[in-house]
Parts: structure tokens; C-alpha cells; sequence
């Protein structure tokens, strides 16, 4: 009978680790399974990431074009029609729009553009606003606050 105390894995599954470098007698012993000199045989030898043998590599045969720009400022777009969802006379800003899942939290600056409709008034509070954003929140007695 199969209990907890004579449980065992089915023979031949489950193999012992090769110990390398412990004496001759393990038969992994002197070289521990490096072979004779070279590179690879070498503590910390090994060829580097990209290394092609000494031919010019990949990445410095490849021509290099355009730059990051590392002051670009990244907007998360909500459109108008995407703030039809939050009640009238409610205050959308980050938080408000990261709860209803139209932001990530991680983006830094909002900017609300001007595609579609709103029928009630909002007040909005985000980094950027477009120019017809800014018309139709108005237009029906909303409030922008950047």
C-alpha cells in the first residue's frame, strides 16, 4: 500500500549532480570536465556577449541613425468622449482617471485632446489640454485648471 512514509520517485527520474573538481576518483577530478588550456579553460573565460571570433560584430557593422532625446516629455492621451464617463460636476485629474482605468499609473503628464463629445460640465485638472478640448469642456460649463 502507496502511503506518505515508502513514497519514492520511479527509478532512473531523478539524477545526482555532476560534482566536478573533487578528486580523481569522481571522474570529474584535474581538468573538472574543462578540458586542457585554452579560453574556456580559464577561470573567467568564456567568449562575451556579441563576440564573433574577431570579425567586426553585428552591432558595430550596423549603421547608427537618430537620437533619444532625453528631456522629451511623454503625454498619456484621454479624449473628450473618454470623460463622458464620469459624472457632472465631478473633478478629473490624475487620480481620478487612473481609477477609471484610462491612465497608467506610471505616466507622467496627461494631455486631453479634442476628439468626440461631452454633454455635462467638468472640472479638469491635467498638465495639457488641446485647443478644442478646451472649447467643448467649456462650451458646456466646464472648468479647465493645467
Amino acid at each position: 500500500m502507496l502511503t506518505l512514509s515508502n513514497l519514492s520517485p520511479q527509478p532512473g527520474s531523478r539524477k545526482p549532480r555532476k560534482r566536478i573538481g573533487r578528486g580523481l576518483g569522481s571522474g570529474h577530478g584535474k581538468t573538472a570536465t574543462r578540458g586542457h588550456k585554452g579560453h574556456k579553460a580559464r577561470s573567467g573565460g568564456g567568449i562575451k556577449l556579441g563576440f564573433e571570433g574577431g570579425q567586426m560584430p553585428l552591432q558595430r557593422r550596423l549603421p547608427k541613425r537618430g537620437f533619444n532625446n532625453i528631456f522629451k516629455k511623454v503625454f498619456a492621451i484621454v479624449n473628450v468622449q473618454d470623460l463622458e464617463r464620469f459624472a457632472a460636476d465631478t473633478r478629473v485629474d490624475k487620480q481620478a482617471l487612473i481609477a477609471a482605468g484610462l491612465v497608467n499609473k506610471n505616466d507622467d503628464l496627461v494631455k486631453i485632446l479634442g476628439n468626440g463629445e461631452v454633454k455635462h460640465a467638468l472640472t479638469v485638472a491635467v498638465d495639457k489640454v488641446s485647443g478644442a478640448a478646451r472649447q467643448k469642456i467649456e462650451a458646456v460649463g466646464g472648468k479647465i485648471e493645467e
